[in-house]
């Protein structure tokens, strides 16, 4: 099954991820450095129900995480999507974004993040987004500001205190 493109940007394709995926996918989340701000790299279990889970969103929301490519090449770079959060008892859309250590620096988080954040706006009609980030991962903070999004306060989330970026879009 081919993969539908999403979202193009002038570097990146976004696009829905499949079964195909995978090894692109447990590669990046099994990287120590891509999840140094998580409690732990995923197995590849957990990176095939990663793929899983995006895929019963595409269905059911008509978003999710996407895989993100470099255009020029077509490789893998990481994911950037939107995902159904719940903050405070509250559902919230969260923009995300993950990269490969090899490709982090050339702000290719900042241009998927802005392209899911136009997303969000234009096709969904979104008025607000949020971004869930660990106190200690600025890089992270750094892109959700680049794309207009504010600290707004700290809560338990995913059994941790996170940092809750929120904006209107």
């Amino acid at each position: 099954m081919a993969a539908m493109t999403v979202l193009t940007t002038e570097r990146l394709i976004l696009r829905e991820m499949t079964g195909a995926d995978l090894d692109h996918i447990a590669a990046l989340f099994g990287d120590e450095e891509v999840m140094r701000y998580y409690p732990k790299p995923m197995t590849r279990d957990e990176a095939q129900a990663w793929v899983e889970w995006n895929r019963r969103l595409y269905r059911s929301h008509g978003f999710g995480l996407w895989a993100m490519a470099l255009r020029d090449t077509g490789e893998f770079a990481g994911d950037c999507g939107l995902t159904p959060q719940y903050v405070d008892g509250v559902r919230e859309i969260e923009v995300g974004y993950h990269v490969r250590t090899s490709l982090q620096g050339y702000g290719y988080a900042t241009e998927a993040a802005a392209a899911a954040r136009d997303f969000a706006r234009d096709k969904l009609l979104l008025s607000r987004l949020i971004a869930i980030i660990n106190p200690e991962n600025v890089p992270s903070q750094r892109v959700a500001e680049k794309i207009g999004l504010k600290p707004e306060k700290r809560s338990t989330v995913f059994g941790a205190e996170q940092i809750i970026y929120a904006g209107a879009i």
